[in-house]
């Protein structure tokens, strides 16, 4: 059957659910159907003619029990392309988070934006000290307040991993700090799938057991391949452990182009999505229907010094063009924003992360991810989130565009208001402003005498002030 007409039947299928783009959010389209089918097709034809090395013994037996893989040398299997067309038609076509008392926070086909911090940054911006240093322990509890606190902050990321705990305790213990600060939903990692079964244990425990994670899951998984083509044994586990459990799980890799992949934006947006697909089928083959997600991964460097560039127009670009890949196919998916390359929240880290978060917010997925996250991701900073999560307010407000109706028209308005100009005090104006108008926390919009009568405070300072009155 010819892949429009399974899409079809998909669709059929799942006419219950709410439209998938909903029509008053803002995006921006990049590709063609055209160019979306030839990626499609290269997709597939290095699935088939290249293959994905597959690690885990046990799920190479189950992919060639399909007998639609083939096993090449050195791990390799090589996917038939009936096959991943079939596991593309059973992926639940929305990732939906929520918090621990049951309130829906992130729907990644939802109406409204929703904002998470990145996760597992080797160093901690200080926000008393400007220091750069390691992240300990205390750091994951402010982290945990910070994003409790935030208005847009709708799933909760470590940001960073504490070195002040053992290695193999380190992932169940900052789980388990962020959980007791606050009560949104959380993003985690674990090192390997034994350890993430345990933070699982750790949250259904929390909702009451397993069936009440699976029916309103209050966290997820982040796993994934490893570029070039390849899926590690514990990748494979958690993958199947997930839909064994009918809970979310991202399986996205980490491409650099240039050094794990082709340097052409299209070549590494399809490789990384063949490994993501790789674990999708897994995933599939373990429970249709399961809930899994993809993503934004390409990380472009900056080849002069082989750094990350997080900043870049790279970056952002990728991000919307592996958003609008993924929808093609049918896969749930979210997009890093909201990050920098700067060393500490200056210039550049606001413009970086203003932009970044505008072309997120325009992708096609309502989740977006990696807020706070400074030297291409070496380093958290809970300034930065802070930042980023005024920033998330008004792009929020770009995206949703302009309603269009009888009331926002308002010709009755201009009848009985132009005239004298009494617009000021009509109802309509004190019934509608709030809604029409973005009102920031932090940017500043006083006039000259206002600003230096209170002090001449700065964006820094008026972002620490808010911490002090968090923590």
């Amino acid at each position: 059957m010819a892949r429009r007409g399974r899409v079809k039947e998909k669709q059929l299928r799942l006419a219950s659910e709410p439209p998938p783009r909903p029509p008053r959010l803002l995006r921006l389209q990049v590709l063609t159907d055209d160019d979306l089918e030839q990626m499609r097709l290269g997709a597939l034809a290095v699935l088939w003619d290249t293959g994905v090395r597959i690690d885990d013994a046990s799920s190479r037996k189950m992919l060639l029990a399909t007998g639609e893989c083939r096993e090449g040398d050195g791990g390799f299997i090589h996917f038939g392309g009936d096959l991943v067309e079939r596991a593309l038609e059973t992926v639940a076509p929305r990732i939906r988070l929520y918090d621990r008392t049951g309130k829906l926070r992130v729907d990644t086909h939802g109406d409204t934006l929703s904002f998470s911090p990145g996760r597992n940054c080797v160093n901690t911006l200080d926000h008393s000290t400007q220091e750069i240093r390691p992240c300990v322990l205390n750091d994951i509890v402010n982290i945990g307040k910070v994003c409790q606190a935030l208005d847009h902050i709708d799933a909760v990321g470590s940001l960073g991993y504490p070195q002040d705990v053992p290695a193999d305790e380190e992932a169940l213990v900052t789980l388990k700090t962020l959980a007791a600060e606050t009560i949104k939903p959380i993003a985690f990692i674990g090192h390997d799938e034994v350890e993430t079964a345990a933070m699982w244990e750790f949250l259904a425990d929390s909702v009451g057991g397993w069936d009440a994670l699976a029916m309103k899951p209050c966290g997820m998984d982040l796993t994934g391949p490893l570029s070039p083509l390849r899926v590690p044994e514990e990748t494979c586990r958690r993958v199947r452990f997930a839909a064994e459990r009918n809970i979310p799980v991202v399986c996205y890799p980490a491409l650099f182009p240039g050094m794990s992949g082709p340097v052409t934006l299209a070549g590494s947006v399809v490789q990384a999505t063949v490994e993501s697909l790789a674990g999708i089928v897994l995933n599939q083959l373990e429970r249709p229907g399961a809930p899994i997600m993809a993503g934004a991964s390409i990380l472009p460097m900056d080849m002069r010094q082989a750094d990350l560039a997080y900043g870049s127009p790279e970056y952002s670009m990728a991000g919307i063009v592996s958003v609008q890949f993924l929808e093609y196919l049918g896969i749930p998916s979210w997009v890093g924003a909201g990050c920098s390359d700067a060393h500490t929240v200056d210039q550049q880290a606001a413009a970086e992360a203003g932009g970044n978060m505008l072309s997120a917010a325009l992708s096609g997925t309502t989740f977006i991810h990696n807020l706070g996250m400074l030297a291409g991701g070496r380093t958290g900073s809970i300034e930065m989130l802070v930042l980023a999560d005024e920033i998330a307010g008004s792009v929020t407000k770009y995206a949703s565009g302009v309603t269009v109706d009888a009331n926002t028209i308002a010709a009755d308005v201009v009848h009985r208001a132009a005239a004298d100009n009494e617009f000021l005090m009509d109802q309509h104006t004190q019934d509608n402003y709030m809604g029409e108008a973005w009102m920031p926390r932090l940017f500043q919009r006083s006039d000259k005498d206002a600003w230096i009568e209170a002090g001449r405070h700065d964006m820094r300072d008026r972002i620490l002030d808010k911490l002090n009155d968090i923590l």
